[in-house]
């Protein structure tokens, strides 16, 4: 009977090779490194928030326009609400870009080392995808992907700071991606900008072609939470919209709403845990490296690393059994690179001495 069952799916599911996300085990006195979360918890203003919204109100709908949500967003960074478009996290915000800008004649162009759940959003919407080589550094090459969109594309996605890398863009040079394809949308997805990297969100007036899509998993400690908006001029906002209103309608719920206001209103927690963030990540960059592997510049919650000595995948598996995590990803360029998320400093001290008990046991 299991063998059949595909034959009710529509034709391009069973085509999809769906997102992959990061282990989530239950493992005793586990120390987490693989999935980017942050370290802390959310602000405390954003705890009473939700349990305050829980008391009265979940009988009744939350509002479609998570109008909220959108002012807060726009209050903090100088823009107007109706220039906000938030959904249930960034993902649903960046399927739902995909499907208003980036079913086009041409393909669309992103990175070929990147978020790879862009790959997957293409696939599912049938969106023609060219990658662009990163250079010898991993490094986005704007020079070569700004002349590739000036012969004709659908768009050009990026994340800046680059996920899995951590490398970040100065502005100067998403607008070279911007000024090379003014007839379509960039999208900047902007996920870990808050520890190091650039905001394109200031060039939203100059360049009616930009989106730029953030989320409060990362720097706000919401990951369990689910929320993400998109900033863009009015018309990159409708269209969003549009698709929103033809899905769902009610994206985000009012304990999500409340909690999401008050941790964007809540900014000394916010810059308190971002500084420890950014002061341990620089601190385990140096501990790496004493241990003889290459580390890339990171603006990011996470470090790229790998040992010129040892396999990447038989260190995450050795790290995994002394029940600390990190993330591996088996593709062409990176496999021999391991994705650390910053932990607390005493969960990266834990992580520092299981990689010298593994590195001492081999040549």
């Amino acid at each position: 009977m299991t063998a059949a069952v595909p034959s009710f799916w529509s034709p391009r599911i069973g085509a999809l090779e769906p997102y992959v996300p990061g282990e989530q085990p239950r493992i005793a006195n586990l120390v987490k490194l693989n999935t980017n979360e942050n370290p802390y918890p959310p602000s405390p203003l954003a705890v009473d928030a939700i349990q305050q919204a829980a008391v009265n109100g979940l009988e009744r709908y939350p509002d479609p326009t998570s109008l909220a949500l959108r002012e807060a967003v726009a209050e903090r960074h100088g823009l107007k609400a109706d220039q906000v478009f938030a959904g249930n996290g960034s993902d649903e915000v960046l399927a739902h870009a995909f499907f208003a800008f980036f079913q086009q004649s041409q393909p669309l162009l992103m990175p070929d080392v990147s978020y790879s759940f862009y790959k997957v959003y293409a696939q599912l919407y049938g969106i023609d995808c060219e990658l662009q080589p990163v250079d010898e550094g991993l490094r986005i090459d704007v020079q070569a992907m700004a002349a590739r969109a000036r012969s004709g594309c659908a768009g050009i996605v990026i994340a800046n700071p680059n996920a899995p890398t951590g490398i970040g863009l100065p502005l100067s040079q998403v607008e070279v991606l911007l000024a090379a394809c003014p007839d379509r949308v960039v999208l900047v997805d902007e996920a870990y900008v808050d520890f190091g990297g650039q905001s394109a969100l200031p060039l939203i007036e100059k360049y009616p072609n930009l989106l730029v899509v953030q989320t409060l998993s990362k720097s706000r400690s919401m990951a369990g939470l689910r929320v993400g908006f998109a900033c863009g001029q009015q018309h990159l906002i409708d269209a969003l919209v549009r698709v929103k209103d033809s899905f769902n309608s009610y994206p985000l719920d009012r304990l999500a709403t409340a909690g999401a206001v008050a941790a964007l209103e809540d900014e000394a927690w916010f810059k308190t845990t971002r500084d420890k963030i950014v002061d341990t990540r620089e601190g385990l960059h140096l501990q790496l490296e004493d241990l003889g592997f290459e580390v890339l510049p990171s603006q990011a919650n996470f470090v790229f690393a790998r040992h010129p000595r040892r396999d990447a995948a038989e260190l995450a598996a050795l790290l995994r059994e002394r029940a600390v995590l990190v993330r591996h990803f088996r593709q062409p360029r990176i496999a021999q690179y391991l994705r650390i998320s910053i932990g607390t400093r005493e969960q990266c001290s834990v992580l520092v001495q299981r990689l010298q008990e593994i590195l001492n046991l081999g040549p």
